[in-house]
């Protein structure tokens, strides 16, 4: 293990939901090699088995498991534990369908291992709660929505809070701190990956999308985040802090 690779005394528990034991095998090394614990299931009812043993901090699940679905495996998964859904190079549906049912992000067949190292850590990342938050800016209220930074929670306008993944938690963080602002694809992919941001612009749409049915008053006539044709999205309204 690279000690410069672990950030905590806990090491992240990864589960690799994976039928071909070689692939589990090269992909549980390499992370275990840089400070990642892992576990391996070789269909969805090893990995029914292995969330309900011990806690998982990200499941890397493949689409095309023996048993089912990928995607209706990803379908009924706690929305509280990060997806990274895998496939192939060829199945750019698959991909939106994953993003579009709660998947934090995708890695395609064949990856490298350093894409997929920094991808893990990218989810990890905001996905955890944020330990260094400014106290001025703990709460961003917009349009009847509360915000909160440091516990990565969104409340609805009837005071219910709003379940939300953490690449849509980022993205939404992202407009309200830069409020009437267009932000680009890219800029939001770099917010998401930073220099590993890859060309899958379609994603921040899919994220986009979600976003809208959870917040929206109206999600087929979106007035909150807005769209700017060809370029990006912004938020618009007025937020506040506190």
């Amino acid at each position: 293990m690279h000690a410069s690779d672990v950030s905590a005394a806990v090491r992240p528990h990864v589960l690799l939901v994976e039928d071909d034991p070689q692939v589990a095998g090269l992909v549980a090394r390499y992370l275990e090699n840089h400070g990642f614990r892992c576990s391996s299931a070789a269909d969805s009812s090893q990995m029914d088995v292995a969330l309900r043993a011990e806690p998982i901090d990200l499941i890397l699940l493949d689409l095309g498991l023996p048993d089912e679905d990928g995607l209706m495996a990803l379908r009924r998964l706690d929305r509280r534990i990060p997806v990274i859904i895998v496939t192939g190079r060829g199945e750019s549906v698959d991909r939106v369908v994953g993003l579009e049912l709660g998947a934090d992000d995708y890695v395609a067949k064949p990856f490298e291992f350093r894409e997929l190292l920094a991808r893990i850590r990218s989810v990890l990342r905001r996905t955890q709660p944020a330990e260094s938050a400014l106290p001025g800016a703990a709460v961003l209220r917009f349009d009847g929505l509360a915000l909160d930074v440091r516990a990565r929670t969104v409340i609805d306008r009837e005071g219910r809070p709003v379940t939300l993944t953490g690449t849509e938690f980022e993205l939404l963080s992202a407009l309200a701190e830069r409020p009437g602002q267009v932000l680009t694809r890219d800029q939001l992919m770099n917010h998401l990956h930073g220099r590993d941001a890859g060309p899958f612009d379609r994603a921040i749409d899919v994220h986009i999308g979600r976003l809208r049915r959870k917040l929206e008053r109206n999600a087929a006539m979106p007035q909150l985040i807005q769209s700017s044709r060809g370029i990006g999205y912004r938020l618009a309204a007025t937020v506040t802090s506190s």
